[in-house]
């Protein structure tokens, strides 16, 4: 229930309720179920407005979770925004991650499984190869689904790069395990993770929460 739900239910003021329940911990899918909760709309408007409206606001409140996360200032939460900022692929729907460190993209995953609880079942793994990894493409792919701790049903098709003579004479061996990337398809999760940003940054990017720009 939302502080204005108990309130009403109480016959109290919003402000006690607030104090009481301050330290009560909401798990993201509480928080979620309670942002997916938008106010009444204005009947005059026509159902295509109403819809954008809805999503919109649904969008805002999904930032507002990541803001309230971000204020509680813990390192990996911390961590896991920068690494999006800097590393993420910025789509609207999806959370994309590519890397090729496996550290790296293991800690992104903490991440997303620790604040946004992502199972297995919605996380997709795809390897970037270059040629001269064909001959080791099963053993890198494992690599991969070994240091992310994802079952092989995750694994996406593995795409290989080709390149000139010279860029292979100076590519190879650089990367010994290629990139991999790491996808996750919950708009709710991205909205979520830029409200978190823009708490940490202090700044306000009210395009954020448009689908495109």
């Amino acid at each position: 229930m939302s502080i204005r739900e108990i309130a009403l239910v109480l016959g109290v003021s919003k402000n006690s309720v607030s104090r009481w329940v301050r330290d009560v911990e909401l798990s993201y899918a509480q928080r979620a179920r309670l942002a997916a909760r938008n106010p009444a709309l204005n009947p005059e408007l026509n159902g295509s407005r109403v819809r954008a409206r809805n999503a919109l606001q649904s969008r805002l409140l999904h930032q507002e979770v990541g803001r309230a996360l971000a204020r509680r200032g813990e390192p990996l939460l911390v961590a896991g925004c920068m690494l999006y900022w800097g590393e993420g692929t910025k789509s609207r729907n999806q959370v994309m991650f590519t890397n090729s460190d496996p550290d790296m993209a293991a800690l992104f995953l903490r991440f997303l499984r620790t604040y946004f609880d992502v199972a297995d079942d919605i996380v997709r793994v795809s390897c970037y190869l270059f040629a001269d990894h064909v001959e080791r493409q099963r053993e890198i792919e494992r690599f991969w689904l070994d240091a992310l701790d994802v079952p092989a049903d995750r694994l996406g098709k593995s795409v290989v790069n080709v390149y000139s003579k010279r860029s292979k004479r100076l590519r190879r061996n650089v990367l010994p395990y290629g990139t991999c990337r790491i996808v996750v398809s919950r708009q709710a999760i991205v909205q979520a993770i830029d409200g978190a940003l823009q708490e940490l940054g202090g700044f306000e990017r009210p395009e954020w929460a448009r689908l495109a720009w």
